[in-house]
């Protein structure tokens, strides 16, 4: 098999661990909001929009009609609160990697466009072309996210079925499944069973391992 001909890459739980940052300033946004301490984050919901989210922890004390604004809270409470993610393994060497092959690769997430350019900043990270959640229509689960990226790197469609999306979730494995590329699972929040039963082609603990897969694949081909 040669490289793949692009990489799409999803945030929370690929590239960073972010679940502090995330879950901070839900918890701050809803004690301001509802002067009441928020519930656990539901292990369902990760890789789920932010409004969707947001509903969640509203219907917990009958406040639906609330939820849109502890999403704009929460959103807030994320860029003047804001906490830098942990950097997970394998980051750094997958894009130096793909850079060096002339390989395109970008972010497509479900979070925050300021959240991944703050992150981004801070960690020095190598991505150029990033989407947010702002960019789409229909967030992950919709293949919106992944395709708009792949058209902004400047694939077409036909090329699709040659393009790796990693991602931890099993709402964005069905974004990249659904946009007809191949999904790539990353076992940060579900297990390989999960992830595969999903539309995972293969699954690696972190980007790691990935890159070593792949950087030993091109050894091999050399």
């Amino acid at each position: 098999m040669e490289l793949p001909k692009g990489f799409l890459f999803d945030f929370d739980g690929v590239v960073v661990d972010s679940f502090e940052s995330h879950y901070s300033a839900w918890t701050s946004a809803f004690k301001e909001l509802f002067n009441q301490e928020i519930v656990p984050f539901p292990k369902s919901y990760a890789g789920k929009s932010p409004k969707i989210i947001a509903a969640y922890f509203c219907s917990v004390i009958d406040e639906e009609k609330r939820s849109n604004d502890l999403f704009l809270l929460k959103k807030k409470h994320l860029d003047i609160y804001f906490k830098v993610p942990k950097l997970l393994p394998g980051v750094r060497e997958i894009t130096r990697f793909l850079s060096e092959k002339n390989t395109s690769y970008g972010i497509a997430s479900n979070a925050t466009k300021q959240f991944l350019k703050n992150s981004i900043h801070h960690l020095y990270l190598n991505f150029t072309t990033v989407f947010g959640l702002e960019d789409y229509a229909k967030p992950k689960p919709a293949p919106e996210a992944y395709i708009s990226l792949a058209k902004a790197l400047g694939f077409k469609e036909n090329d699709f079925n040659e393009i790796w999306v990693f991602e931890d979730s099993l709402t964005g494995t069905r974004a990249a499944k659904l946009a007809g590329m191949i999904p790539i699972g990353i076992t940060t929040e579900y297990s390989g069973e999960e992830l595969k039963e999903e539309g995972s082609v293969l699954v690696f603990p972190t980007l790691l391992e990935a890159y070593e897969y792949l950087n030993n694949h091109e050894i091999k081909k050399e």
